[in-house]
Formats: structure tokens, C-alpha cells, sequence
């Protein structure tokens, strides 16, 4: 996130596609009803007029505070938003999984520029879980498994450098490494729509790695992440 401020040290909004993880089907992007956010110190201000604009003029939008209430895609980025941009609104988007994803990136960036603001635009999104507790051990338990776990979070990081986000939501489909593919699938569409050209890893590790140096625990789960400049 502080890598972003350093290169864009002023925006007027901050775009969260966050994954979803509540168990209702839904097919379309989801925003909520509220006018903020709160968060440890303090509040978010969510963007109205672009949140309405977009629900009045793109059949790709729904509201539903259901997908909002007990989700944690889109508040855990709050205090790292407020910390890098404190004067910029919010505006919360949950996508789902789905091809229509990369649709619904355009429309927003595209409702951006129509609105003459300046915009970050974030994926908040987990890779692979791997482990017994999640009942996903294709490689078997231990230190093999994740280390295949992370060479499948790396296939989807090659699809986010490659600049490839209609391949995103198949890919996480298919191989489980991401439960917010909808979410990255929206972000580089938007990215790309408003000029980007290409995306940098800057770390991938997983729980367990990060873990080990204050809370060490055997080789058998593990939730991947990653940090991706796109620009």
C-alpha cells in the first residue's frame, strides 16, 4: 500500500474488489447500503455519487448488505487505506468468481474517469489454502505440499504479470488458488483500462513462513499471499 502512496502520494478514491466468502450465489458485483465504514480509529467515507452511479446505469451491480456484514475482504485494507490516503473515499465492490468479472472492472474504471476523480484500485484476495484444516491436500501433507501450494499461487501471479485477467477467474476455478479471482480479475481490468502496462511481485509467502519467526507450527496448513504492483 505504501508503495502505491509513494508513486500516487494524492487520490481521491480508493476501488476495494474484495472476495467474497459468503455462501449465497450471486453472479453480479455487490455494494453495501452504508455511507462509512468504521475501522480501528476511525471511519471510512464511502463515495456516493460514484457508488450510485454505477448501481443506476450497469446491470453488473447489486446491493446487498448481506455480502458485507460478516465479510473481511474489504475492511482489513481500511486502516492501511487511511494510513497511505487519509483523505480519500472508499468504494467497496465484493466480486465474485465469475467471467462478468472483468466486465465489472472496466465499468468502474470507466465510471471514474466519466467522474473526473483519481482512483487507486485494490484486490483483496487470499491464494491458496492448503492443509487438512481446509481439506485441500492434492500434494499431501508436509513440506511438500506447501511448497506445491505455493507454485500454484504462482501460476495465477503469472496471469497477473502477464496482464491476462480474462484468464484470472478460470484459473482460480480451476486450481483453488485464489478465493478472490472475480476480485484480482476486476482490479487489472481497471488497472489496464486506465493506462497500466504491466504488474510486479513484490512478495509472495504464505501463513506459515510468516508465522514461523513468532509462532512457529508444524509444515501442515498454510493460506498464501502476495503484494502486486500494477501501473
Amino acid at each position: 500500500m505504501l508503495a502505491l502512496a509513494h508513486g500516487r502520494p494524492a487520490v481521491d478514491v480508493v476501488v476495494v474488489f474484495g472476495a467474497i466468502h459468503t455462501p449465497v450465489p450471486i453472479d453480479r458485483a455487490v455494494f453495501d447500503s452504508h455511507a462509512r465504514w468504521a475501522m480501528p480509529g476511525g471511519e471510512s467515507s464511502v463515495t456516493l455519487p460514484l457508488r450510485e452511479e454505477l448501481s443506476g446505469r450497469s446491470s453488473f451491480f447489486v446491493t446487498d448488505d448481506r455480502f458485507h456484514q460478516r465479510e473481511h475482504a474489504v475492511e482489513v485494507e481500511l486502516p492501511l487505506i487511511d494510513a497511505a490516503w487519509p483523505q480519500a473515499k472508499i468504494l467497496p465492490v465484493e466480486v465474485p468468481p465469475e467471467p462478468a468479472a472483468v466486465e465489472i472492472g472496466l465499468a468502474v474504471a470507466r465510471a471514474v474517469a466519466a467522474a473526473g476523480v483519481s482512483a487507486v484500485y485494490l484486490a483483496s484476495s487470499d491464494m491458496t489454502h492448503y492443509g487438512p484444516n481446509y481439506r485441500f491436500t492434492p500434494a499431501g501433507p508436509g513440506q511438500v505440499g506447501l511448497d506445491w501450494a505455493m507454485d500454484n499461487d504462482r501460476r495465477i501471479l503469472r496471469l497477473v504479470t502477464d496482464m491476462t485477467p480474462e484468464k484470472i477467474v478460470p484459473e482460480a476455478r480451476t486450481r483453488l488458488n485464489a478465493c478472490g479471482g472475480g476480485a484480482i480479475a476486476a482490479m487489472m481490468a481497471a488497472c489496464l483500462e486506465q493506462g497500466a502496462r504491466k504488474a510486479i511481485v513484490l512478495r509472495h509467502t504464505n501463513s506459515y513462513q510468516t508465522l514461523a519467526a513468532v509462532a512457529p507450527q508444524s509444515a501442515d496448513n498454510a493460506v498464501g499471499y502476495a503484494a502486486v504492483w500494477v501501473g
